[in-house]
């Protein structure tokens, strides 16, 4: 008996974003051709097995995140970024909207280096832009470990029947 495994995962890639509450962000993402999945959690904190009470308290470092893979021939890095930054405001510190704190800050998560130089360069277009009237405080880092958050989190406004949390 033959056995055919498709490694269709192997072409995929990862992107880890920041953006404010991760229930619209995530909404957001998934209406994107070219998105093969996406999952909510918490990233770049200081401490192992974050839960939403304990990121909320803004003591764990962590911020809150969507991981979205997609496939690179449907979908660029750089298409995602340019979702990324008209779907918050990438000049307010550790602020989208209500929310306040560190855990709803501005960031992407880059898994490679051709990630990072995409972001810098990407953020680095936006702020020169004419009409880019205050600085983007938008964080880029290297992605750290991923904490899915808790499962009544994941598609939390489809589970809702929402179309954006504000």
């Amino acid at each position: 008996m033959d056995i055919f495994i498709l490694n269709w995962d192997l072409t995929m890639e990862i992107a880890t974003f920041a953006a404010g509450c991760f229930w619209g962000i995530e909404a957001q993402f998934r209406q994107i051709s070219g998105i093969i999945a996406s999952r909510v959690g918490y990233s770049n904190g200081h401490t192992d097995n974050p839960n939403y009470k304990s990121v909320c308290t803004g003591e764990t470092g962590h911020a809150e995140v969507i991981e979205v893979t997609f496939d690179p021939a449907i979908v660029t890095f750089e298409q995602l970024l340019d979702v990324f930054w008209t779907m918050h405001n990438p000049t307010t510190l550790n602020r989208q909207g209500p929310d306040i704190g560190s855990q709803y800050r501005s960031a992407i998560f880059y898994h490679n280096k051709q990630q990072r130089i995409t972001a810098e360069h990407s953020k680095q277009t936006l702020n020169n832009a004419e009409s880019q009237t205050k600085s983007i405080v938008t964080e880029i880092t290297p992605a750290d470990t991923f904490w899915p958050a808790e499962e009544y989190h994941q598609c939390y406004l489809e589970k809702k029947g929402l179309r954006s949390c504000h």
